[in-house]
């Protein structure tokens, strides 16, 4: 009893708006004793609401009872969430989402009873879509949309129906857009208007389509009409919150009336790329807003005491989220979530800021929320101001447990510092930071010296008709964009004619993005990005062409977090990147017939990660590269991810058709050949499948319908769409090859591989064997293809009869890739690539009968490596092969980055390319019992 009569001191001292009520209801006291401990729940709020029922009410007789009983439960709640916030006892979360979810239910109670008096009297508006009754829908906006209402919030709210068309039912009848006006306009006297016992909430309807000039009540026609036509910018940041409150969630009309306005909002909101534009225009916004809230601010000592919209305030916080919210929406579908602390969560999650900052804005936002609420709850005034008078000020310092005026304004000062530094960062608002937009000057000029190709481009753009059509604001973007990385070429210093072909490419990007001011915007808005741009041009022409087919790779250009999570945590980097495919691929699936949308998320999430890869690889923006091995590694990790989430989204298609539950696992596999079957996969490889089903052998109809999947799958992975392409494919490797059937069972796949027949193609497709390995599908299916893979190559052989055959089969392939030049070929010249997989599949293949950790699809250093553990090569020639092909690999690896088409080089420099050929050849020679593999036997 005492704990309780110093809380309910503490409140009646913070909150002359509970003294009152508490002074006035002196029965609530006990009420309040018996309750205060508990946390607010939904089954609380309702509990409250309990006399607020439309039935069985006589509405012209009860409609005065029914306000008074909704008020009263309004303020209960607020004695309620007061006591408990002041006194500690409720953290910010259950404060905003009880209230949140107490205007719900008030709304949901008021639309119940005025519903009866509108049917008595006109009938009810009836769905043709759903042939019943058409319920109002009430789309809560702002605070009330991210469940984060304040202690004297007003809710915002937009009034929606499904169509045109006229009440039945009833003595008289009424066009449902006059039956929804009428209903809308009772809802807001029930809620806003004040009597004895106060007010509800405060409605503002000024998010509606045209404001306060606009109708009450729309159509979802005349909404979408409305949003294609008129809808402003600003009004996509309003939208971001806005969540249907009516039907409530888990009634019979929500699940309808939710996915209606989901397919509204979503594309006007969220675009179908990284959308940089949304940077300038909500720095316009917050300078609006802020411009507004100095107007106000007279008689205060300026806009630092407006903790929701001054500098450092609630809503820079807000804006910030937003940013990243409207930016990736789009292609995250995580980032359309509504509270700002799960968004501000999300950006911590995914490295986009660095922890520190994030958790700085968090607990600011806490910080801020809570001194909010103590200033609203004293009076229940909708007021964010801070008061100049000290003694508040000594109160609020108190209700927030600080000992003294000082100690507290200096947290808060510090929180707002840190917001308003933060904000600033991550929008650039630091003019110094930012591109100078001022026109150059007449006698600027690329260095005629320096960059002699690239002032010829500049000479041919600043007279091209494309030149002078863009808006001037982008091109003066483009000029100095052009003049900032001369400057930065010139100040590197180096080779000349590097900086010229660099700053040649870059003309080539901007060019291509000349038309797209979002993406002009982020060179222009980051100047990190600039450098790593020009740090990719110059690093390989392959990455340069990679960008300019694809700029909306250049967000991953703005800084290196994911680059660094890829490098030091790939295991959990991939399993993040399948749970966001995932995500994405089934929200669109979802929706019906999404496969359109389906092959461009994959097409979208390939070049991204690709893109990453590379930039790993080529180590911008992090500590240390990638190993051509690990490059290989994860662009065949992303193959089979690729290949899965395409498997399974395709079946679901297949199933369908066929009449099969979508959750049915197909016995089907796709196994990868060649370099994705060796991991050893590069930018631009193609990849070799084959695919395997289980099922009995006359099953003609598991036949048809794995066809079909398989020939959708490659639809999928090779159809170019806007968005571009995925892979080339190539089936040739199955059983018989392009005449055999595209789909293969695994007995029939069995019985092939084990048949003696022609022999220089039977050895062949062993070769082949040795590196492949399942890759998508159907574990199971998989699992049964490595007892068939295992099974065939640790057959016994005649060593003799194989080495003959594969020196055959050498010859044949180096007569394929003739060579006129005097410079070595990397992968087919003798002493190159080719021949170190040669001599590790004839290695595989004539001992695995009798060392059986050969079979293992391990890769060829390592398989090197195992020859040597059991004696049949030397070690030391293993361990030179081994590095040769590394080294190989890796200078390859570098002649394609820089646009080779043929990967060839001049020896008489490259003593280690000599050495490594030399150590190669001399395997051969050990291997074959011959002294090159061009040479006749």
């Amino acid at each position: 009893m005492d704990a309780f009569l110093k809380q309910i001191a503490f409140l009646e001292q913070h909150s002359n708006y509970a003294r009152r009520w508490l002074s006035a209801k002196p029965e609530w006291h006990d009420w309040l004793q018996s309750i205060g401990s508990r946390e607010i729940t939904l089954e609380g709020i309702q509990d409250l609401l309990e006399s607020c029922k439309a039935d069985g009410l006589e509405v012209e007789q009860d409609e005065a009872k029914f306000m008074a009983d909704l008020r009263l439960a309004r303020q209960q709640l607020m004695l309620w969430l007061a006591f408990r916030d002041l006194n500690g006892l409720a953290d910010l979360k259950e404060v905003t989402h009880s209230l949140s979810h107490f205007a719900e239910l008030a709304v949901a109670r008021a639309l119940a009873f005025i519903r009866q008096d509108l049917q008595a009297r006109f009938g009810v508006p009836w769905s043709d879509s759903t042939n019943s009754e058409m319920p109002m829908m009430v789309v809560g906006m702002g605070k009330l949309g991210g469940l984060e209402l304040n202690l004297s919030s007003d809710i915002d709210l937009i009034f929606l129906y499904e169509h045109e068309g006229e009440t039945r039912d009833g003595p008289k009848s009424l066009s449902n857009h006059e039956w929804f006006t009428r209903m809308g306009k009772r809802l807001i006297k029930f809620l806003s208007e004040h009597d004895a016992n106060g007010f509800v909430f405060r409605v503002d309807m000024r998010l509606r389509p045209n404001g306060d000039s606009g109708s009450l009540v729309c159509s979802l026609d005349m909404l979408e009409e409305y949003l294609l036509v008129q809808g402003r910018e600003w009004e996509r940041y309003a939208w971001i919150k806005g969540r249907l409150i009516a039907p409530l969630a888990g009634t019979k009309d929500y699940a309808h009336c939710e996915k209606s306005l989901e397919q509204l909002i979503r594309p006007f909101v969220y675009r179908r790329h990284l959308d940089y534009g949304v940077i300038a225009s909500i720095r316009d916004l917050h300078a609006q807003i802020q411009r507004e809230a100095e107007k106000r601010s007279t008689g205060h000592q300026g806009r630092s005491h407006d903790i929701k919209l001054g500098r450092g305030g609630i809503r820079e916080i807000e804006f910030l989220a937003q940013m990243f919210q409207l930016m990736r929406g789009g292609t995250d579908p995580r980032f359309r979530v509504r509270p700002t602390l799960r968004v501000l969560d999300l950006i911590r999650q995914q490295g986009i800021l660095p922890v520190e900052d994030v958790l700085q804005l968090e607990r600011a936002y806490v910080f801020l929320r809570r001194l909010e609420h103590r200033i609203q709850v004293w009076d229940d005034q909708q007021t964010h101001y801070l008061p100049d008078e000290v003694d508040i000020r000594a109160r609020l310092a108190a209700s927030m447990g600080f000992e003294d005026e000082v100690s507290f304004l200096s947290e808060l000062q510090k929180h707002q510092n840190n917001v308003a530094r933060l904000f600033e960062k991550a929008f650039l608002l630091d003019d110094e930071t930012r591109l100078d937009l001022a026109p150059l000057e007449e006698s600027w000029l690329p260095d005629a010296r320096l960059f002699p190709q690239s002032l010829a481009r500049w000479n041919a753009w600043i007279v091209s008709a494309k030149a002078k059509q863009l808006p001037e604001k982008s091109r003066l973007i483009f000029d100095n964009l052009v003049r900032n990385a001369a400057n930065m070429l010139e100040s590197q210093g180096g080779n000349s004619e590097d900086a010229d072909r660099t700053l040649s490419r870059f003309f080539d990007l901007l060019e291509a993005i000349a038309r797209r001011s979002a993406y002009l915007s982020i060179l222009a808005e980051y100047p990190g990005a600039l450098s790593n741009v020009l740090a990719l041009l110059q690093s390989s022409q392959w990455g340069a062409q990679y960008l300019i087919s694809h700029p909306h790779l250049l967000d991953y250009l703005l800084d290196s977090h994911l680059e660094r999570a890829l490098i030091d945590h790939p295991e959990d980097y991939w399993k993040e990147v399948k749970a966001n495919l995932d995500m994405r691929l089934d929200d669109v699936m979802a929706e019906g017939d999404g496969s359109e949308q389906a092959m461009d998320i994959l097409r979208v999430t390939h070049h991204t990660e690709t893109f990453i890869t590379l930039l790993a690889d080529l180590g911008i923006g992090v500590d240390r590269a990638l190993s051509v091995e690990k490059v290989s590694d994860h662009l065949s990790a992303l193959a089979d991810l690729i290949l899965q989430a395409t498997f399974e989204r395709v079946w679901s298609i297949v199933a369908k058709k066929f009449g099969l539950p979508e959750n049915l696992v197909p016995s089907f596999a796709i196994i990868a050949y060649g370099k994705l079957g060796g991991k050893e996969l590069g930018y631009a490889s193609d990849l070799d499948l084959v695919f395997l089903y289980q099922a009995a052998e006359n099953d003609y109809d598991a036949q048809e319908m794995y066809a079909l999947l398989a020939k959708r799958m490659i639809n999928w992975l090779t159809a170019f769409t806007s968005t571009g392409s995925l892979f080339e494919i190539d089936t040739r490797l199955r059983p018989n090859g392009s005449a055999g059937f595209l789909v293969t069972n695994v007995d029939a796949f069995k019985k092939y591989q084990m048949r003696e027949g022609d022999n220089a193609a039977w050895v062949w497709e062993h070769q082949a064997l040795t590196r492949a390995r399942f890759a998508a599908g159907n574990t199971s299916v998989g699992s049964e293809f490595d007892v068939v893979r295992s099974e065939v190559l640790s057959q016994q052989r005649n060593v003799d009869h194989l080495r003959k055959e594969i020196v055959g089969m050498r010859r044949k392939v180096h007569e394929g890739h003739p060579n006129p030049t005097s410079d070595f070929d990397l992968k087919h010249d003798a002493g190159g690539m080719v021949d170190i997989e040669f001599i590790v599949q004839f290695l595989v293949l004539a001992y695995s009968h009798q060392y059986p950790q050969l079979i293992g699809n391990l890769g060829n250093i390592a398989l090197l490596r195992i020859a040597a553990e059991v004696g049949l090569i030397q070690a030391g020639i293993a361990k030179a092969v081994g590095d040769a092909y590394r080294l190989l690999r890796a200078r390859q690896h570098r002649l394609r980055l820089d646009g080779a088409d043929k990967t060839r080089i001049q020896l008489s420099d490259e003593p280690d390319l000599v050495e490594a050929r030399d150590s190669v050849t001399l395997l051969w020679k050990e291997t074959f019992k011959t002294s090159s593999n061009i040479e006749t036997a």
